[in-house]
């Protein structure tokens, strides 16, 4: 890690998933000295903060778990047990794995991070190209979140703006895992599934570890991926 007295400070969100994984491991690459943050939301695949931290560990980077239980509101299926975790793929409309405005909120929390820190940039791992749907992983949104931290914090006012970075968001899944593997990032050590098993083991039927398992055929790399 660089020196903290003249080293560039990021916050990176870190969910466990390989998406993150490989958004913090170019953080590092550009010379970021990365704080990294996770998030408790009520999620029921809650053991995806374990390889979280397990990560953190491994890439040397500062890390800490916010608990804030927006799961508790219900609406999606990964916060609410009623609403199954469909397995079949539908490319049609917003899924139910949607978790209502998660990551606005989990960009206000790196905000704030980042101000105490005086860090101005901020690593998101969402992807446009290769995802299920939602409306929070779009560049038009990433661009809009930024314009308002600029707007309403500290630093922004004071000619220090805030830049979310959102490194793979044009990327497929298969490129994403290429770059990963460049600097050496261990998929086996993250999860993608929605349906994680306290075990860490995933389902392989949802939608995410679809995505996943599709990513590294496509890729010609082997998956390392925990299945049950």
């Amino acid at each position: 890690m660089s020196d903290s007295s003249s080293a560039k400070r990021a916050i990176v969100l870190l969910s466990g998933g390989l998406d993150s994984a490989t958004s913090l491991a170019i953080a590092l690459d550009a010379g970021f000295e990365c704080h990294c943050i996770s998030f408790d939301y009520g999620q029921r695949h809650i053991t995806e903060i374990r390889y979280a931290q397990a990560l953190a560990s491994k890439m040397r980077v500062t890390h800490r778990t916010v608990v804030i239980d927006i799961g508790q509101f219900g609406g999606s299926a990964l916060t609410d047990s009623s609403i199954d975790v469909p397995e079949d793929f539908d490319a049609s409309g917003i899924p139910v794995t949607y978790v209502p405005a998660r990551n606005t909120v989990f960009l206000s929390y790196a905000l704030g991070y980042a101000e105490v820190l005086e860090a101005h940039d901020i690593f998101i791992g969402v992807n446009a190209v290769d995802y299920s749907g939602y409306p929070d992983c779009r560049p038009e949104f990433i661009a809009a979140f930024e314009t308002m931290a600029n707007l309403a914090t500290r630093i922004g006012v004071e000619g220090h703006p805030v830049k979310i970075h959102t490194p793979l968001i044009d990327l497929k899944k298969s490129a994403i895992i290429e770059a990963g593997l460049k600097l050496g990032v261990d998929y086996a050590e993250t999860v993608s599934c929605y349906q994680l098993n306290t075990k860490g083991e995933a389902c392989g039927r949802c939608d995410s570890c679809r995505i996943r398992h599709a990513g590294f055929i496509d890729a010609g790399a082997d998956d390392p991926t925990l299945y049950i």
